[in-house]
């Protein structure tokens, strides 16, 4: 057995992590990061990465096919896939990633160990791979071990039922799928799938589909599934899966698989936390605006600490503690802190919604009144601004419509500035562009759009 020293030490390599080691190397902090897998976490490994890179093939595959029969002139020969150099395509990408992080990590000069990690005590901890444990013992430890795809008992994965980690690694096109859990993985993977041609059911106990994001947002996507040939079955429940067949409460659904997406579990069993009498959440681990535990010298970041479970929550978490651990005066401020559903359209929120908060008005500009949307045969949706009636002040921004999530760093860097309607409206937006519509809602809310 050997031992190993540390001032901080990081448990999970995940986006979280993998930044909290990066910035504490930065500032001279000599810091180990454990894992058992390779660098970068699920988002990295077998999440956002890889989602993004099936829907992009499958939206690239869906405009082909479906160029015939829209206006544009366009005639294409039936294109086919091949799923499963698809996926070769988007493993390689998941690879060069990976060892960007891990040499990124090793410039910083944090040490990585492989292995599974689980506390001894407040500050020891024991890693064991292939049979050989190693004890790390550290000032200051990190949990960052993230979380895991939720499943139901009467669910249980394998075989045909998975979760989205199976799913990404399908080499085959399904003929039918049925989604259980119509959230943002759940619609973001089903309707990859059902660009790709196969036939999918979504079934969502709640009476609508993104039941977390206000109707007004859902309204283009769901509209958008009709048109792609998705079936939504909304207060409906799962039950069981027989014989080819997703069994629920309002009937059978024939499925070649079934995709079950209904949350994500912190990744806290295992690893010891249950000894430690750590202050809880719930399944959660509480934190202080600093990602302090209950527990003097052990932080919490990312998916551990609840929602919202986002990378980029995750990653600013640790450069925060990164800085805290180093002795900067630090603390978490999530105000301006954006979230994307990659749905078709897009959904990107940022800030505060409409009635939210008292004293505050919204108003919305469509993309139906865009010539960008419009030279694009994409006119649904729109950008919303929320803003304070007493000064103006811009607290909240959503947008629902294609290539939104690219919008999302304006809407938080508007609320981040603390600017006003008059800040956007007066700044020049290039044109042709659908970022016009920021400016537009904005002239609106003042009382004179210029293009509505």
């Amino acid at each position: 057995m050997t031992d190993l020293k540390c001032k901080l030490l990081i448990i999970g390599a995940g986006p979280g992590g993998y930044v909290c080691a990066i910035r504490a190397g930065q500032l001279g902090v000599d810091t180990i990061v454990v894992d058992e897998s390779k660098p970068g976490g699920t988002c990295l490994n077998v999440g956002c990465i890889p989602s993004k890179a099936l829907i992009h093939a499958a939206e690239e595959f869906y405009r082909i096919s479906a160029a015939n029969a829209g206006p544009l002139g366009i005639s294409a020969s039936a294109p086919s896939i091949d799923l499963g150099k698809t996926i070769e395509w988007k493993d390689g990408i998941v690879a060069r990633l990976n060892g960007g992080v891990s040499a990124l990590m090793k410039k910083a000069g944090a040490r990585f160990v492989e292995g599974r990690a689980r506390f001894i005590d407040g500050k020891t901890i024991s890693v064991i791979k292939d049979g050989q444990e190693i004890q790390i013992r550290a000032e200051h430890v990190v949990i960052a071990t993230g979380s895991a795809p939720m499943e139901l008992p009467f669910l249980p994965f394998g075989g045909d039922v998975m979760s989205s980690t199976e799913a990404l690694e399908l080499t085959g096109v399904p003929k039918t799928l049925a989604v259980v859990g119509g959230g943002y993985i759940g619609l973001e993977l089903g309707t990859a799938f059902a660009k790709l041609g196969a036939k999918v059911t979504v079934v969502e106990a709640a009476e609508r589909i993104l039941p977390t994001y206000d109707k007004a947002l859902t309204q283009p996507v769901a509209k958008r599934l009709d048109a792609l040939g998705v079936t939504v079955m909304t207060g409906a429940k799962a039950q069981a899966y027989e014989g080819g067949a997703l069994m629920t409460d309002q009937g059978a659904v024939q499925a070649e698989k079934v995709l079950v997406t209904v949350g994500r579990r912190p990744r806290t069993q295992g690893i010891g936390v249950e000894e430690l009498s750590l202050t809880m959440d719930g399944p959660f681990i509480k934190i202080d605006n600093a990602c302090q535990t209950s527990m003097r010298g052990i932080y919490a970041i990312g998916d551990v600490c609840g929602e919202p479970m986002l990378a980029h929550r995750a990653m600013a978490q640790g450069e925060m503690v990164a800085e805290h651990v180093a002795g900067h005066a630090v603390e978490w401020d999530k105000r301006a802190m954006p979230a994307v559903c990659f749905t078709d359209p897009e959904i990107v929120t940022c800030g505060a919604l409409p009635s939210e908060i008292d004293g505050t008005k919204s108003v919305d500009f469509p993309f139906m009144a865009n010539g960008r949307a419009m030279t694009c045969e994409r006119e649904d949706g729109f950008i919303r601004v929320v803003y304070r009636e007493d000064d103006n002040a811009i607290v909240g921004l959503q947008a629902v419509g294609e290539g939104m999530s690219e919008m999302s760093a304006a809407f938080s860097l508007a609320i981040e500035m603390g600017t006003c309607l008059e800040d956007i409206g007066a700044t020049i937006h290039a044109h042709p562009t659908r970022s016009e519509g920021l400016q537009e809602a904005c002239l609106k809310a003042l009382g004179h759009a210029l293009h509505i």
